[in-house]
């Protein structure tokens, strides 16, 4: 008696849920929730490109200077970033970065104050000028754009005057100059990495207990581990490289230090909520009781206050303040940064590390064309480009936003 053979039963396959997980990342790609993951893939692309058409792009001298390079510009953008935040614009950030810097000059030059308090008042007199920028537009509804090309001219005239009839100070030897001079070992690097680390790890756990006292998703404790580690690697990394040239500049220090500030001060403040608050719907965060013209006033003022420290920055690089100080492309590069990096010119969408990675993909374009000896013609068209690009690629992801219901 034969036995009939069955035919092997074939399983009816099921949604697949990793197409469903590329689904959710392509379509958070579209809608610019992963600006960073997207920032970092174009930096990995520049720096390749860079590498096979000139083999000292990556060394370690370079990326040293590169970090240099973009220290003032980084630390420009960070009060950029808080102004786009808001949905505005200032376009006097490169000239209120010259003047304040001139000021810095004259008085320990010409006036023989001490280092510190001619910094202090540079950073003070920044932010006297955000503040008077940010009552203008508040006070008589005058748009920032308008308000800020005003001071655009200003300033701009202002440091001719502060400087005088030899037009450049040069800075002598001393605290000044030894912020954009001075180098750490690598001890001092790892310390740095260990204190950095724990710092963004208690933070981080922090902001997930109170996320979860307050009924809201979160991601767990597996996300933590993994951006302490991911950030382990980035941090020490980058004390290796430095270490095989000069060592870890303070410069780099400054800027990180200040964008872990205004990370934390827009993240985990009360402050930061009603900025975002701010630049998401204005009438919308009046009627829930927020007072949105004390909100644009501080912003204005922390932007000229960062655009101040910035002019400081690069006077201790260049050694000298000058007519030019602020001036170039100065302005460009700082708000082309943060929209590179994902920051919304609509308001109400970015952080603040925007500042730094835009800052990187901007700082290695230019060193790269630099080592090419590209000329300035096709460098401005590169990075025109580039800001363009930036500026589409935002666009559509409020359109996509605006499809799906998500604002």
């Amino acid at each position: 008696m034969s036995v009939l053979q069955q035919p092997p039963v074939v399983p009816v396959p099921e949604p697949a849920e990793d197409e469903g997980a590329r689904r959710r990342l392509l379509r958070s790609l579209a809608e610019g929730e992963l600006s960073a993951l997207r920032v970092v893939l174009m930096l990995a692309l520049i720096w390749m490109i860079f590498q096979v058409q000139e083999e000292r792009f990556l060394s370690s001298a370079n990326l040293t200077n590169l970090i240099l390079q973009i220290t003032s510009i980084g630390l420009i953008s960070v009060g950029v970033v808080l102004v786009l935040l808001l949905g505005e614009i200032d376009l006097s950030v490169g000239a209120v970065s010259g003047l304040c810097a001139g000021v810095m000059a004259v008085l320990t030059v010409r006036h023989g104050w001490a280092p510190v308090p001619a910094i202090g008042a540079a950073l003070a007199l920044g932010c006297a000028i955000g503040t008077f920028n940010g009552f203008m537009v508040v006070r008589f509804g005058i748009p920032s754009f308008v308000v800020t090309l005003a001071g655009l001219l200003a300033w701009q005239g202002g440091l001719l005057y502060v400087l005088g009839s030899t037009g450049t100070v040069n800075l002598p030897p001393g605290p000044i100059t030894d912020l954009a001079g001075t180098f750490y070992g690598a001890a001092a690097g790892w310390a740095i990495v260990a204190v950095a680390v724990a710092f963004h790890t208690l933070l981080a756990v922090r902001r997930q207990r109170r996320r979860a006292a307050a009924g809201l998703p979160s991601a767990g404790m597996a996300r933590v581990v993994a951006g302490s580690v991911l950030l382990t690697a980035t941090l020490g990394a980058a004390v290796m490289v430095f270490g095989a040239d000069r060592g870890v500049p303070l410069a780099a220090l400054i800027l990180v230090g200040f964008v872990a500030l205004f990370s934390w001060l827009t993240e985990d403040t009360l402050f930061g909520r009603h900025l975002f608050a701010t630049g998401g719907s204005v009438e919308a965060a009046r009627r829930a009781g927020i007072k949105v013209d004390n909100v644009r006033i501080v912003v204005f003022a922390l932007c000229s206050t960062m655009a101040a420290a910035g002019g400081v920055m690069a006077a201790s690089r260049l050694l000298a303040v000058n007519q030019s100080s602020g001036g170039s492309d100065t302005l460009l590069l700082s708000i082309a940064g943060p929209v590179i990096a994902g920051v919304s010119l609509f308001g109400g969408r970015g952080r603040v590390w925007a500042a730094l990675l835009g800052a990187l993909v901007i700082g290695s374009i230019s060193n790269g064309m630099d080592l090419l000896a590209l000329t300035s013609s096709v460098k401005y068209m590169i990075t025109g480009a580039v800001l363009l690009v930036a500026v589409t690629i935002d666009a559509l992801a409020r359109r996509q936003r605006n499809l799906a219901g998500r604002h």
